[in-house]
């Protein structure tokens, strides 16, 4: 698999399909905040978003998709000076998959909500910014459209196999909006997510991940990109925000913690696995990233 896909199998990413928003007229509702990613496509019509901690509010038409990647309250509303009404007044009514707001008809709106049964959520979301807006005007938007289109159909015609049809198109979504954010000339930003579109580190983190038990050098990963060891050294921390040597640790140390979570093999057999030759110098490499040994981490993992 490529990174992005080894951390989202790693995060055990799960989609929670969120029902429908179908508004007419005047409408204005005050949303909690969700927790995990959410996921939102306007279908028809436009609104305004607001969400705390952004400053200026997001101008939403038919076609844009949004991220929502912290636990912070928002708002959408038709017009900014309309007084809200809490979102339970309209999902705790919700029928058929759809909750209706002042008898719909002028906008619709579907998403998701997605959770991480996995750990390291921070080694995706702490990189996002609160909130991603992907315009339907932007490069590429386009290619969503089909998904968007057809979570629609699920939600409101209940086919048979319709729980396990939306569940697949979320991730297609959530991978796309990733795709296209990461994509666009505007984004910037330090970490592994944002050094995938870098070619020649892409290919290192790749290299790392693809066989992360491998005693890797600096110099077989320059020689890999075809760059010097000190031209490599610096462009990987420059983009990722860490060492090469470093992240791969972290990246080993995210593996074994999934594997003492969700397994009964022995520390020093998961070590080996990984490139140590022996217990106790994993165990110390475990501890200074995860700040916990690995027998806690396992029990703690038990609950």
């Amino acid at each position: 698999m490529d990174p992005l896909s080894d951390v989202l199998a790693l995060l055990k990413l799960k989609s929670y399909v969120s029902v429908g928003l179908d508004a007419g007229r005047d409408w204005a509702i005050d949303f909690p905040p969700p927790q995990g990613i959410k996921f939102n496509a306007v279908l028809s019509g436009s609104c305004w978003l607001e969400m705390d901690g952004i400053a200026e509010p997001i101008r939403l038409e038919e076609g844009d998709c949004f991220l929502l990647t912290q636990s912070r309250p928002f708002r959408m509303m038709s017009d900014r000076g309309l007084p809200t009404i809490p979102a339970h007044d309209i999902y705790a009514h919700a029928k058929d998959g759809i909750a209706t707001c002042n008898g719909g008809g002028a906008f619709f709106l579907v998403g998701s909500r997605f959770g991480f049964a996995g750990v390291g959520a921070d080694l995706l979301v702490g990189m996002l910014p609160p909130l991603v807006h992907i315009s339907q005007h932007s490069e590429q938007a386009s290619v969503l459209r089909f998904a968007i289109d057809q979570m629609a159909r699920e939600l409101r015609g209940r086919h048979p196999g319709g729980f396990l049809m939306t569940e697949h198109l979320a991730h297609i979504m959530l991978m796309q909006i990733l795709r296209l954010y990461l994509s666009a000339p505007e984004t910037e930003g330090t970490g592994w997510l944002f050094a995938l579109a870098d070619r020649q580190i892409g290919m290192a983190i790749g290299a790392m991940h693809a066989e992360p038990a491998r005693r890797w050098t600096l110099r077989q990963l320059a020689a890999l990109t075809g760059m010097s060891r000190s031209s490599f050294a610096e462009r990987f921390k420059e983009k990722v925000g860490s060492a090469p040597m470093d992240y791969l640790t972290r990246w080993r140390m995210m593996l074994a913690g999934e594997r003492l979570a969700n397994s009964r093999e022995p520390i020093g057999t998961i070590a080996l696995s990984l490139g140590y030759e022996s217990e106790s110098a994993f165990s110390t490499a475990f501890k200074r990233v995860m700040a916990r040994s690995p027998r806690q981490y396992g029990r703690d993992a038990a609950g």
